[in-house]
C-alpha cells in the first residue's frame, strides 16, 4: 500500500474547517487519520484493518503533533491542506498503516473501507469521513 507522504509542518486547516480539541491517547503527528476512543475519551490512530470497528472508523485529522495525554487539535470536516501531493478528483481512504491515508487504488484485500475525502486540488483534501463497515 502506498500511503501519502505527509509533511506535518505543511498541514493547515482550511477556512471552512470543522475543528475540535481533545487529548491524545498515543503519539500523534499532524496529518494522521484518527478516531475518538469511547473507552479512553482520547484520540487514537485509525487503522483500516484494526481489531475493532471503532478503530477502523476515522473521524478526524490531527492538526498538530501530540504525545500521550497532551492536547491535540483535530479537524472533523471542511477543507484541509494535507501536506502531501494529491491527484485532483481522486478519493482518499484510510490505509492499513495506523493513521495512514492512501488513494482508493491502494485499498487492499482484507481492509475495511473508510473514506477520508476527495482531493479538490493537488494539495487540498475535502474531508468527508465515511465508514462502510465492509472489508474487501
Amino acid at each position: 500500500m502506498t500511503d501519502l507522504v505527509i509533511t506535518a509542518a505543511s498541514v493547515v486547516a482550511g477556512t471552512d474547517a470543522v475543528r475540535d480539541i481533545g487529548t491524545a491517547g498515543e503519539t500523534l503527528t499532524a496529518g494522521k487519520a484518527i478516531y475518538y476512543s469511547a473507552s479512553t475519551a482520547k484520540w487514537m490512530l485509525a487503522d483500516s484493518n484494526a481489531a475493532t470497528a471503532e478503530a477502523r472508523s476515522a473521524k478526524a485529522i490531527a492538526l498538530n503533533g501530540a504525545s500521550l495525554n497532551q492536547p491535540v487539535s483535530v479537524q472533523k470536516g471542511g477543507s484541509i491542506t494535507i501536506g502531501a501531493a494529491l491527484t485532483p478528483g481522486v478519493a482518499y481512504y484510510l490505509s492499513d498503516t495506523p493513521g495512514g491515508i492512501c488513494p482508493v487504488a491502494d485499498v487492499g484485500s482484507g481492509e475495511y473501507v473508510g473514506l477520508i475525502g476527495l482531493a479538490t486540488s493537488a494539495s487540498v483534501l475535502a474531508l468527508d469521513f465515511q465508514y462502510s463497515g465492509v472489508a474487501l
